[in-house]
């Protein structure tokens, strides 16, 4: 089990195989263990990349957790899976996490099928209070005896749906705990040694035994009794309102407690251990620092909130790559806003993420950050949009799923002119399954009035968003990209796309390789590869999924009698569905049509070319695919496709 630590650099942490090993030890050891545990996240994760800054703030909230709780019988849930690595750490999984987000390794985030720890698996923000009220519900509907816990942070607290489950624990008054693990990303309080020190005294045993003294009393002298409550209230109340934020969250219906040091293991367990004798809703607020530990992390904490291998960082290449989409995309924003101020960009906290930062920037009143809050930001942008303004709504296309009704029902039904800019479209790579943007054509062609469109290039990207913007007013508007780099084709000043229009890369005879967005590049690839055995394809670049160029499907449909459609998404209802819904309403439709994308099965992480390759989406597999087809048998390369 420890072969990938040395006993010599990790006293405790070589022996903590699961928090049943973390249990035995003195609670005056868990300081030293909380610096190991950092120090072997250090030591990993700058080696083999990961998300860092999240986790080294939680190393003691973590070990007080497992130290105090029966898990797995008691449940931690967590939001987002950035607070997840010191928990792999302690629950089995650290010598393995040298594979974090690596095919076949650890995922990134919390999954229920990698550990029995993982109570629920995290990867969306703002989801633990919701999922741990339903597990505290079936708890008591099974009549069983156990802690449910939900952490949530890293600016988690910014979405609706956190406070829609904060209220429904009040009304449904369970014995749940919430720890909001508060690193500057969520709530920002006042910490004093005078608030410390009230906390304490309010925590204390006398103080709660003499508020239940004085409820138990005044509980038999009637009238009097109810004024002696109604005033022993409003002290509690006027001096927390006052020194400490809880006022909020008891009105949620919360017992409170905060906020208290996020780093003091021991003051962390005797608060945890406090929060076991209620049997209602309680809340720890807990106040951490992110990237605790780590100095460049601590200071930077936007940039380390997760890293590469420190080998890709140093390595030097002469080579100079092509841009990043979200880059080119960013850069396309700065330029249209610096010429039309009624352009307004959108981001739920990903400003840098999706390419805004330099806008934001040089134009920070051109940029909006609502939190990660994406249903809200497709309302409120499409409020802007009612008003006059041009609303750019950069989302990641998973994250966007989020607010599918309010792109529907707030902005296709009132048409507004609402753009929105799917970044990390297709498979995303390490980040997998939670992460992998493969929905968004199904979920987004049924919408009427709706464009639907995705570039073959960095420039054809920069085209569309100046077409969206400029062109195409009449409703919704989404162009979804791909993570990574760019082809490194030449930019140029943008231009207008026709609306619904395709184009043809490259003529051929045998084969129509009819391809959306990224795959463009992957037919060209395969196209070339199918040349050398004599077989003849054609590429076209279908740029619009909706609305389809159908005099463009006419003539593929009068000229081949094999058509095979491309796209890096799930087939069902996608790209290649809208082909195939159009071609089987014509009468005289007599060709053979292969749809080919994700097929209906989660994808696991692993490296884009990893899967790629395994799913035959590169242009070596797209090769094979076609060859097979058309009943021509070429080599294969050898696929090993894992599934969830």
């Amino acid at each position: 089990m420890n072969e990938m630590i040395n006993k010599k650099n990790y006293k405790y942490l070589y022996d903590i195989n699961s928090p049943f090993d973390l249990r035995n030890l003195p609670e005056e050891a868990l300081p030293e263990v909380c610096d190991e545990v950092r120090d072997y996240m250090i030591d990993t994760i700058t080696k083999v990349g990961g998300h860092f800054g999240a986790g080294l703030g939680v190393v003691e909230l973590t070990v007080a957790l497992h130290y105090v709780l029966n898990t797995p019988k008691d449940k931690i849930i967590f939001d987002t899976g950035h607070q997840g690595y010191p928990h792999k750490i302690l629950t089995g999984r650290r010598d393995r996490l040298h594979t974090i987000r690596q095919k076949g390794g650890l995922s990134g985030f919390l999954k229920i099928k990698e550990s029995e720890y993982d109570a629920f698996g995290a990867g969306h923000a703002s989801t633990s209070i919701s999922a741990a009220l339903g597990m505290a519900a079936a708890r008591d509907f099974n009549g069983e005896d156990h802690e449910v816990v939900a952490v949530i942070g890293d600016g988690a607290m910014t979405g609706g749906m956190a406070f829609e489950a904060l209220n429904n624990c009040g009304v449904q008054k369970r014995n749940i705990t919430v720890i909001v693990n508060d690193n500057d990303a969520s709530i920002s309080p006042n910490v004093s040694a005078f608030q410390n020190y009230f906390n304490d005294l309010y925590s204390s045993s006398l103080t709660r035994k003499i508020k239940g003294g004085i409820w138990d009393l005044s509980g038999h002298m009637d009238e009097i009794g109810d004024r002696i409550r109604g005033l022993a209230s409003r002290v509690e109340k006027g001096v927390k309102s006052v020194i400490t934020p809880g006022m909020m969250f008891e009105s949620f219906g919360f017992k409170y407690y905060g906020p208290i040091n996020g780093h003091n293991v021991s003051k962390l367990a005797r608060m945890i251990k406090l929060s076991q004798e209620y049997k209602e809703p309680v809340l720890l607020h807990v106040f951490t620092q992110k990237g605790k530990g780590y100095a460049a992390a601590e200071e930077d904490k936007l940039h380390l909130h997760a890293i590469g291998k420190a080998t890709k960082v140093e390595k030097k290449n002469n080579v100079p790559k092509a841009p990043s989409y979200s880059k080119v995309f960013g850069q396309a924003m700065l330029e249209l806003c610096k010429k039309d101020k009624s352009i307004v960009a959108i981001t739920a906290a990903m400003s840098e993420g999706t390419g805004l930062n330099e806008l934001e920037k040089e134009m920070p009143e051109a940029v909006i950050d609502v939190g990660i809050a994406e249903q809200h930001a497709v309302t409120f942008a499409a409020g802007l949009a009612r008003d006059g303004i041009i609303p750019v709504c950069a989302i990641y296309s998973t994250f966007l799923q989020r607010a599918f009704d309010q792109i529907h029902h707030d902005c296709a039904l009132q048409n507004l002119h609402v753009v929105f800019a799917l970044d990390r479209a297709g498979l995303v790579g390490e980040d997998g399954q939670t992460h992998h943007g493969t929905l968004d054509l199904t979920y987004l062609r049924p919408i009427p009035n709706i464009v639907v469109m995705a570039p073959k290039d960095e420039q054809e990207l920069r085209d569309m968003v100046y077409s969206a913007v400029h062109e195409y007013k009449a409703g919704p508007v989404a162009i979804r990209f791909p993570r990574g780099n760019g082809e490194g084709v030449e930019i140029k000043p943008m231009n207008s796309i026709p609306l619904g229009k395709a184009e043809i890369v490259s003529e051929g005879n045998d084969v129509c390789l009819l391809a959306i967005g990224k795959m463009v590049k992957e037919a060209q690839i395969a196209a070339k590869e199918l040349e050398e055995h004599n077989i003849s394809a054609a590429v076209i670049n279908a740029r619009f999924v909706k609305p389809l160029d159908t005099q463009m499907l006419d003539y593929v449909h009068k000229n081949f009698s094999k058509i095979i459609t491309l796209e890096d998404g799930q087939i069902q209802g996608g790209f290649g569905s809208a082909v195939s819904e159009y071609f089987v309403q014509q009468r005289d439709f007599n060709s053979d049509i292969l749809i080919h994308g994700i097929p209906d099965r989660l994808v696991e992480h692993g490296t884009q070319a990893e899967l790629f390759h395994d799913l035959r989406l590169d242009g070596e597999g797209i090769a094979e695919v076609t060859a097979e087809f058309l009943g021509v048998p070429i080599a294969k390369s050898e696929r090993i496709l894992s599934e969830s």
